[in-house]
C-alpha cells in the first residue's frame, strides 16, 4: 500500500526536535518558527510536558466517556481560571475541524435554525460544516455544499445586520485573526457590532480560537483584544502541543443533554494531561507575556526589512506581506537558511507561527537570515 498523495511535501524529514529546534534524519538544524501550523505552544520536548505524559501513560492512556475521569475536570477548572471563561462549559474532542463540527452543530440544536454566515477567506476545517463554512472551494465537495452557508466580507456590518436580519442564521462563525486566509482581522467595532447583532437576531456567536488560542496572539484568545464575549469558543492545536485534541467551550445558557454530542477518543486520559501541562507551562513561564512582548520585536524587526508592505497578526500569530509571491523564498528558508515558516491563501504572506518560548535571539537569527535573502534577490 502506498500512502494517498494529498500533500506537497518538502524534502525535510524531522526526526527530533526540542524547543524551537527540529532536527533532520541527516542531523541538519532547523530553527522552527511555523510550530507544525501553530501546534507546539510550549516547545518540543518541553520536560514539563514530557514527564506528565509519560507518567500518565504508565497509568492509563484511554478509557471511553461512559465511565467518570477525573483529569477532564481538572482540565476543565485549569483551563476556565486561565482563560477568564469559569462559568462556561467544555466539551473534549479530537482537533480543530471536530471543535467546530461540534459548536456548529450545538448552534444549530441550540436556534433550532440551520443558515450559517462565515467570513471570505475564513478557514474552520475540513470535516462536513466545517468545510462548508470554510471558504475555498477546492477543497469544498458537492456533498459539502448542500450546507447553507453566506459568506461576507469582514468589517460589513450592513450586509451582516442585512443576512441577520433574515432569521434563519443559527451562527456566525469568524477567527480573531486569519490564519490560512492571511493573517487579515476584523476591526474592534466591527467585533462588537457582530456580538450585539447575534444577540439581536438570536444567531450564536462562534469564535474559531484553533489556531489563536492557548495564548498565541498575547492574550489568551484573540477576541479579548476586541472585548466581546461568544456564545461557543472552539479550541484545537496549540492546546495539546502536538497530541491530538480539540474542544468547545460553551456559554452557561446553552444547556447539555445526553446524546447532544458525543466522540469515542475526545477528553481521554492522555490527552487531558497533554493540555493540562500545556496550561501549567504557560502559567509558569509566563509564555502569554512572552508571546506579546516578543511579537512586538519581530513586528519592530520585521518592519526593517527591504520589501515588506505589512506586518499582520498579533503575538506570535504574525504574517509578512510582500508585493510578490513568498513560494520561492520559503523554499531559500528552509534549503538554505534551515528556517521552517508557513504559507497562506494568500500568496503574498510569510506565517510566523513559532512556539511561544521564543526570544529575541531566534528572531534575531531570522531576520538576519531574510535579511541576506532579500538582499541579493535584489542584487
Amino acid at each position: 500500500m502506498k500512502l494517498f498523495d494529498v500533500y506537497p511535501l518538502y524534502d525535510v524529514e524531522p526526526v527530533k526536535a526540542y524547543d524551537s529546534t527540529v532536527i533532520d534524519k541527516n542531523g541538519v538544524e532547523y530553527l522552527d518558527l511555523y510550530g507544525g501550523h501553530a501546534v507546539i505552544s510550549i516547545g518540543h520536548a518541553h520536560p514539563h510536558y514530557v514527564k506528565r505524559v509519560q507518567e500518565q501513560v504508565a497509568q492509563i492512556g484511554f478509557y471511553s466517556n461512559a465511565v467518570h475521569n477525573g483529569l477532564q475536570t481538572q482540565l476543565a477548572t485549569k483551563l476556565g481560571t486561565l482563560s477568564g471563561f469559569e462559568d462556561y462549559q467544555l466539551f473534549l474532542c479530537n482537533s480543530g475541524a471536530e471543535a467546530n463540527e461540534n459548536a456548529l452543530k450545538l448552534a444549530s440544536f441550540y436556534t433550532k435554525k440551520s443558515r450559517v454566515i462565515a467570513f471570505d477567506n475564513g478557514f474552520h476545517g475540513r470535516t462536513s460544516a466545517a468545510v462548508a463554512a470554510t471558504d475555498n472551494p477546492a477543497i469544498n465537495a458537492p456533498l459539502n455544499q448542500q450546507q447553507a452557508v453566506t459568506f461576507l466580507p469582514l468589517n460589513d456590518v450592513a450586509q451582516l445586520e442585512s443576512e441577520l436580519a433574515k432569521g434563519d442564521v443559527c451562527a456566525v462563525i469568524i477567527e480573531p485573526i486569519q490564519g490560512v486566509g492571511g493573517l487579515d482581522e476584523g476591526t474592534t467595532e466591527f467585533f462588537k457590532a457582530l456580538e450585539q447583532l447575534c444577540k439581536q437576531y438570536k444567531a450564536m456567536l462562534i469564535l474559531d480560537e484553533v489556531q489563536s488560542g492557548f495564548g498565541r496572539t498575547g492574550l489568551f484568545f484573540g477576541h479579548q483584544h476586541h472585548g466581546i464575549t461568544p456564545d461557543i469558543i472552539s479550541i484545537a492545536k496549540g492546546m495539546g502541543n502536538g497530541f491530538p485534541v480539540g474542544g468547545v467551550m460553551i456559554a452557561p445558557h446553552i444547556e447539555p443533554s445526553y446524546g447532544m454530542l458525543g466522540t469515542t477518543f475526545g477528553g481521554n486520559h492522555l490527552a487531558c494531561v497533554a493540555t493540562l501541562a500545556v496550561l501549567e507551562v504557560l502559567e509558569a513561564e509566563n509564555l502569554i507575556d512572552n508571546a506579546r512582548l516578543t511579537g512586538a520585536y519581530f513586528q519592530e524587526q520585521a518592519n526593517q526589512l527591504p520589501g515588506v508592505q505589512k506586518i499582520k497578526g498579533r503575538g506570535l500569530m504574525l504574517g509578512i506581506e510582500f508585493g510578490e509571491e513568498v513560494g520561492a523564498l520559503r523554499k531559500k528558508l528552509i534549503y538554505d537558511a534551515h528556517i521552517f515558516t508557513g504559507g497562506a491563501k494568500n500568496k503574498n504572506v510569510l506565517r510566523i507561527l513559532p512556539p511561544l518560548t521564543i526570544g529575541k535571539p531566534e528572531i534575531d537569527q531570522f531576520i538576519n537570515a531574510l535579511s541576506t535573502i532579500l538582499v541579493a534577490e535584489n542584487v
